[in-house]
């Protein structure tokens, strides 16, 4: 497969997992929750921080999505072994280490606040792992990149 058409193919991946996001975020949680508070009544003033605090949570995801989108533009550049990269995915490390922190965070200051039961926070150290993973792998990846571009660097200063 050529890099343009690996480009392409992950920038259309990348705006497919940002749509899919977007419905997620705004048409699935909310009528979710608008659907328990209905049900239940007494958890009408649980709605909104846990709606607001949800969307917070979107905000590195969406940052991710920047930088793999960078990337891919990097990749169709024939630049896909290359520092900008490494950088890049170092920053999706941070994000996603970050987020998963916040994520957990947050659900503790829930439950503590009596907005969240204890087995949504033990439920969070899901997408807790999940956010480690992503983490774990993209610093991986940052620096294999990193000592790739390296040797790449080597390679074209030979004759």
């Amino acid at each position: 497969m050529e890099q343009k058409t690996l480009a392409t193919w992950l920038k259309v991946i990348i705006v497919g997992v940002g749509i899919c996001g977007l419905a997620i975020y705004f048409v699935v949680i909310p009528s979710y929750g608008q659907a328990i508070v209905n049900d239940y009544p007494e958890f009408n003033g649980r709605f909104l921080p846990w709606l607001i605090f949800l969307w917070v949570t979107a905000i590195p995801c969406y940052a991710a999505l920047v930088f793999g989108w960078r990337i891919a533009s990097n990749i169709g550049r024939d630049k896909s072994f290359s520092n900008e990269n490494a950088k890049y995915l170092k920053w999706v490390a941070w994000l996603a280490a970050g987020d998963g922190i916040f994520f957990f965070v947050g659900n503790m200051f829930l439950w503590l606040a009596d907005m969240s039961h204890p087995g949504v926070v033990l439920l969070s150290l899901i997408v807790v792992f999940a956010g480690v993973a992503i983490a774990v792998a993209s610093a991986c990846l940052s620096h294999l990149v990193c000592k790739a571009a390296v040797l790449q660097e080597q390679s074209d200063l030979t004759i």
